[in-house]
C-alpha cells in the first residue's frame, strides 16, 4: 500500500472533478453524497493499509519516498512529484482522510436541499486534496502548493453562502478576510523557502533536513529561516497577531468549521513546525517565540470563549487556544506531544462542531445558545456525544484530551518552566468552564424559547437529527473517549514507555538529539501537576454548573459587577476595530485618495489618456495633406522630385570639388 499513497491524493482530486464538472447534472444527491465520501473513505483504507505496512517494517525501513515525475527542473534546481510515507505523514494522513471521511458522510444529511449541494461536495473533496500534498510533499514547493490549495478552500467554503449575512458582513467578506490574512503569512513562508534554497541548495526535505543536521551554519541564518516559516504557521494555524479570520470562518456550513477547525488547514501551521523540526531545534530563540505566542494564544482565546454566545463562536476561539497549546508543546521541544493534541483535538473538534451543526440544524439555523436550553431530551445521542467531546477537551479523565493536554502541560513544566505551565493550567480551567458553560446553556436547564412563536424557529419543536448525522457523532464520540489511550505517558505504560512518542521518535531524534532536553523531575512531581490539572478542569465545570445551571441569575449579576472586563471580552478586546483602525482604514483611504484619484485616474490614467492626445493632434494635421486633389498630390510630388534632385548633387559635389 505504501506504493499506492498517491491514490489519497488523486482519488479527492476525481472526486473534485466528478461533483464539479457533472454534479449539476447529475442533480441526485445521494450518488454526488456518495462520490464526494466514497473516495475520501478508500483514501482512508489507502492510508490505514500504508500505515500497517510500515507498522511491520523495521524502524530504519519506515521512510519511503513515492517518487511520480519531475515537476520542475531548471538549473540546481529539480522538483519532483513525490510523496514521503513516514510515521508523521502516516498520522496526518489517517487523520485528514478519516475525519475527512465522517465529516463528508455527516455532510450528506446538514446540506441536504442545498441548492449548491454538489459544488459543495466538489469544494470538500478539493480541500482534502490540497491537505494530501500537503502532509505528504517531499519538499518545501509541493508543501507550498497543498498549502496554498487550502488557504484557496477556505476562501471557497467559508464564503459558499455568498448571499448570506453574517453579523457585520456577508460571507463573502469573511472568506475574503481569511485568504487575505493568510496571504500575510504565505509571504513569510515563502521568504523562508527562499532561504533554505540560498542555504542549503536544495527544497527536497531529505536534502536540507539531513543538511542542517550537520551544515556549520550562521545562528542568524537558522533564526530567519525558523521565524520566517513561524510566520507563514501563524497565519494558517490562526495565532497571534494572525488569528482574527478564525472566528469569522464561522460564516461557512457548519461541516466546513469542522473540516478547518479539526483535520484540516488549521493544522497545517503545526504540522510544518513538527516536519521542519531540526531548522526549528537549531534555533531556540524561535523556539522559546513559539511557546510564548503559543501560551499566550491560548490564554487569550480562552478569555474571550467565556463570554460569547454563539455557538460556533465559542467552539472557534476554543480552537484558536488549543492551536495555542500545540505551539507552546512545539516551542518547548515537545514535538511529539503537539502531534498528539494536534490528534485528539481532531477527534473532539470535529465532535464538538458537528454536534453544534446538529443542534443548529434542529433549531432553525438559530446559533444563539441563549435561546436553547433542556435539548438533551430532544435530542438525547447528540447531547450525550456533546458532552463526550467537553469532557475530552476540558482533560477529564480517561477521556483523549486528558492525555495529550496533560503530556503538553507536564513538558511544559519540565523543559520550559512554572510560568509555561501556569499559563497552561490556567487556561485549561477557563477551557472546562467555557466549555461546560456552552453545554448547560444548550442541553440542561430549562426550556427558553423552544415554544416560543415568535422565535427564529417559529415554535417548532427540535428533533434529532437523521442517522446520516447522528452515527459519524458517535464514531467520533469512540474516538474522542479511547484516542489518547495511544499516547499513555511513560509514567503509566511501564518499560514501553509512550506507545505513540516512539513510534514518532525517528522523525524528531535529530531536533531532540540538537535540543539534548533531559529532564530532571521526579514522577511524584508530574502526578502531582496531574492531579492539579484534574482539579482544575473539575473545578471549571463546577463553577459552570453551579452559575449556568443552578443559579442562572448568578451570570448576570457577574457580568454587571464586571461590566468593564464583560464588555473587554465580549468585544474580544476590540482587535479587530484595532485592525480596521491601524490597518484597514488607512489602506483603503489611501487607495481611495491617493492611489486611485491621483496615481490611476490623475498619473497612469494621464499618461496613457496624454499620449492618445498627442497621437490624436498629429494625425490631425497631418491627415491635411490628404485633399483627395489630384494636382496637389502632383505638385507634392514634383517638389519631392525637386528635392531628390537637389539632395544628390549636393552630396556629388562634396565628393567632386570643382575648379
Amino acid at each position: 500500500m505504501i506504493q499506492l499513497i498517491y491514490l489519497t491524493v488523486l482519488l479527492p482530486f476525481a472526486g473534485f472533478l466528478i461533483n464539479g464538472l457533472f454534479g449539476s447534472r447529475i442533480k441526485n444527491e445521494k450518488i454526488i453524497g456518495i462520490i464526494g465520501s466514497g473516495v475520501v473513505g478508500i483514501s482512508f483504507l489507502v492510508a490505514a493499509g500504508a500505515f500497517f505496512e510500515t507498522l511491520n517494517l523495521p524502524v530504519e525501513q519506515r521512510k519511503n519516498i513515492v517518487d511520480l515525475f519531475t515537476w520542475l527542473s531548471a538549473g540546481g534546481l529539480n522538483i519532483h512529484i513525490a510523496y514521503q510515507v513516514d510515521q508523521l505523514s502516516l498520522i496526518m494522513a489517517l487523520i485528514v482522510t478519516g475525519v475527512g471521511f465522517i465529516i463528508h458522510v455527516y455532510s450528506i444529511g446538514y446540506m441536504h436541499g442545498d441548492k449548491s449541494f454538489w459544488r459543495f461536495f466538489a469544494y470538500l473533496n478539493l480541500f482534502i486534496f490540497a491537505m494530501m500534498n500537503l502532509i505528504l510533499a517531499d519538499n518545501f514547493v509541493l508543501l507550498f502548493l497543498g498549502w496554498e490549495g487550502v488557504g484557496l478552500c477556505s476562501y471557497l467554503l467559508i464564503g459558499f453562502w455568498y448571499d448570506r449575512k453574517f453579523e457585520k458582513m456577508t460571507t463573502s467578506d469573511a472568506g475574503k478576510k481569511a485568504f487575505i490574512v493568510n496571504r500575510i503569512g504565505d509571504f513569510g513562508f515563502l521568504l523562508g523557502m527562499f532561504l533554505i534554497y540560498m542555504t542549503f541548495g536544495s527544497l527536497n526535505f531529505g536534502d536540507v533536513f539531513s543538511r542542517a543536521a550537520v551544515f556549520n551554519v550562521d545562528q542568524s541564518v537558522f533564526n530567519f529561516i525558523a521565524i520566517f516559516l513561524f510566520i507563514g504557521a501563524t497565519g494558517k494555524s490562526a495565532q497571534i497577531p494572525l488569528y482574527i479570520w478564525l472566528p469569522d470562518a464561522m460564516a461557512g456550513p457548519t461541516p466546513v468549521s469542522a473540516l478547518i477547525h479539526a483535520a484540516t488547514m488549521v493544522t497545517a501551521g503545526v504540522y510544518m513546525v513538527a516536519r521542519c523540526s531540526i531548522i526549528f531545534a537549531s534555533a531556540p530563540a524561535v523556539l522559546t517565540v513559539i511557546a510564548i505566542i503559543g501560551a499566550l494564544t491560548a490564554f487569550f482565546a480562552a478569555t474571550i470563549g467565556l463570554v460569547q454566545n454563539d455557538i460556533k463562536k465559542v467552539l472557534a476561539y476554543s480552537t484558536v487556544s488549543q492551536l495555542g497549546y500545540m505551539f507552546l508543546a512545539l516551542g518547548v521541544g515537545a514535538f511529539s506531544s503537539g502531534i498528539f493534541h494536534l490528534m485528539t483535538h481532531a477527534f473532539f473538534k470535529a465532535l464538538l462542531f458537528l454536534g453544534a451543526g446538529s443542534v443548529i440544524h434542529a433549531m432553525h439555523e438559530d446559533q444563539n445558545i441563549q435561546n436553547y436550553g433542556g435539548l438533551r431530551k430532544y435530542m438525547p445521542q447528540t447531547s450525550l456525544t456533546f458532552l463526550i467531546a467537553a469532557l475530552a477537551i476540558s482533560g477529564i479523565p480517561p477521556l483523549s484530551g486528558f492525555f495529550s493536554k496533560d503530556e503538553i502541560l507536564w513538558k511544559s513544566f519540565a523543559n520550559g518552566g512554572t510560568i509555561y505551565w501556569a499559563i497552561g493550567a490556567v487556561t485549561a480551567l477557563m477551557t472546562a468552564f467555557y466549555m461546560f458553560r456552552l453545554y448547560f446553556l444548550t442541553f440542561e436547564g430549562t426550556q427558553r424559547t423552544v415554544h416560543d412563536k415568535s422565535a427564529h424557529h417559529g415554535g417548532v419543536h427540535p428533533h434529532e437529527s437523521p442517522k446520516v448525522m447522528t452515527v459519524p457523532l458517535i464514531v467520533l464520540a469512540v474516538l474522542s473517549a479511547i484516542g489518547g489511550f495511544i499516547g499513555i505517558p511513560a509514567l503509566f505504560s511501564g518499560e514501553g514507555g509512550n506507545i505513540f512518542e516512539n513510534w514518532l521518535e525517528p522523525v524528531f531524534k535529530n531536533a531532540d538529539a540538537r535540543l539534548a532536553l533531559y529532564s530532571v523531575h521526579t514522577h511524584s512531581e508530574e502526578i502531582l501537576l496531574m492531579a492539579v490539572s484534574v482539579v482544575l478542569a473539575a473545578g471549571g465545570i463546577f463553577a459552570a454548573r453551579q452559575i449556568y445551571l443552578k443559579k442562572p441569575s448568578a451570570a448576570s449579576a457577574i457580568a454587571k459587577k464586571f461590566k468593564g472586563i464583560y464588555n473587554l471580552l465580549w468585544n474580544k478586546y476590540f482587535v479587530d476595530e484595532a485592525y480596521d483602525a491601524v490597518v484597514v482604514n488607512p489602506i483603503l483611504r489611501t487607495s481611495d485618495s491617493f492611489l486611485w484619484r491621483i496615481t490611476d485616474a490623475k498619473i497612469i490614467d494621464g499618461v496613457v489618456n496624454g499620449a492618445a492626445a498627442v497621437v490624436n493632434s498629429v494625425s490631425k494635421n497631418i491627415r491635411k495633406i490628404q485633399t483627395g486633389v489630384v494636382q496637389v498630390y502632383a505638385i507634392i510630388m514634383a517638389l519631392g522630385i525637386v528635392l531628390a534632385l537637389l539632395w544628390v548633387i549636393l552630396s556629388l559635389s562634396k565628393l567632386i570639388p570643382l575648379g
